[in-house]
């Protein structure tokens, strides 16, 4: 059964990653009691709905920047594509996650370094604070098929190191692209990164966009697949920071990743993979969590340009090149 193989597998990856031993963790979990920074779990959700979780996968992580994906994607749901691009960029800044800069014109560069994400914060409809996280926290946790909520220590603990998000958020309005508060535009944005979660509900938030905006689990729609296009696609070129390319090359999968040691790759049309362990290296990513997908990548053929058959289902012999027909790499 393709269950046995996808736990057998995520769980020799997971084993193996296990033995990298260096990377910090962020400076926020030093606050949040009972966090354990050398937790290590992955999750994978196929697009028919099985899912799969190793390790400590139902423990509680926050989103932190991967909520930015999701973000972005309820923006583009409730505005249109032509009104958010007005305002955010998509294209690779090349820069910390937390840069200030932007382009001549003011906007961000992307929705997935913190400028972009505060103005996607800043898009969700609503008339106060309340109502915009409602609206987030509905789409988040049907993207995940349960009820999510902000876990107030994590956000206790980012509330007190906001400072470079308030420099962004300024630097926005004095650009004339931020009309809201920058102070009640940020306080969203630390609600939005401190919404909890398990790896295998994180695993079956990216099934739901690697099925086009349909939730694999539920049956719920919960995004247009045009959507779904536009946020995988910015995810593939700038989810991981100032190391995409690399990502994008080794990986090769639309990811986002986030301080807390959450990673979320997604495979369209296959599945949504997630793991989390708090050890970053110094682009912010997680040391163990690159390993575990760049392993799985290669075991199940995952790259958007080059898979064949994702996750091994059985697949006809394709021409190496050679003039010979050769086995599939995951047969």
């Amino acid at each position: 059964m393709i269950d046995q193989r996808l736990q057998d597998d995520l769980t020799v990856a997971l084993e193996e990653a296990r033995d990298i031993g260096w990377g910090e963790p962020a400076d926020y979990l030093r606050d949040v009691q009972g966090r354990d920074n050398n937790a290590l779990a992955a999750a994978v959700c196929t697009t028919e709905g099985e899912v799969v979780g190793v390790g400590d996968h139902d423990r509680l992580l926050a989103l932190q920047s991967v909520s930015k994906a999701f973000t972005y994607a309820v923006a583009l749901q409730e505005c249109g594509l032509d009104r958010v691009l007005a305002y955010i960029g998509v294209e690779p800044s090349g820069e910390a996650f937390n840069e200030l800069s932007q382009h001549a014109d003011g906007r961000p560069f992307n929705p997935l370094i913190n400028a972009g994400a505060l103005m996607a914060q800043a898009l969700v409809p609503g008339e106060t604070l309340e109502e915009r996280e409602a609206l987030l926290l509905e789409r988040y946790s049907a993207l995940a098929g349960g009820r999510l909520e902000v876990g107030e220590e994590v956000l206790a603990a980012e509330q007190v190191r906001a400072d470079r998000n308030f420099a962004l958020a300024h630097m926005l309005a004095s650009s004339g692209m931020l009309t809201y508060d920058p102070h009640e535009v940020v306080q969203g944005y630390l609600r939005q990164c401190s919404v909890e979660v398990t790896t295998t509900q994180l695993a079956v938030m990216g099934a739901t966009f690697a099925r086009g905006g349909r939730n694999p689990v539920t049956g719920e729609r919960v995004f247009d697949e045009r959507v779904v296009q536009q946020t995988l696609s910015v995810m593939l070129t700038c989810g991981m920071y100032d190391a995409s390319g690399s990502w994008v090359t080794q990986i090769g999968i639309p990811a986002k990743s986030g301080v807390s040691g959450a990673m979320l790759g997604v495979v369209p049309g296959a599945l949504g993979l997630a793991s989390w362990s708090p050890r970053l290296d110094t682009h912010g990513n997680s040391i163990r969590g690159l390993d575990l997908f760049r392993r799985l990548s290669d075991r199940w053929d995952l790259h958007v340009l080059r898979h064949r058959d994702p996750i091994g289902h059985p697949a006809a012999d394709f021409d190496d090149g050679s003039g010979e027909s050769v086995e599939s790499v995951t047969s």
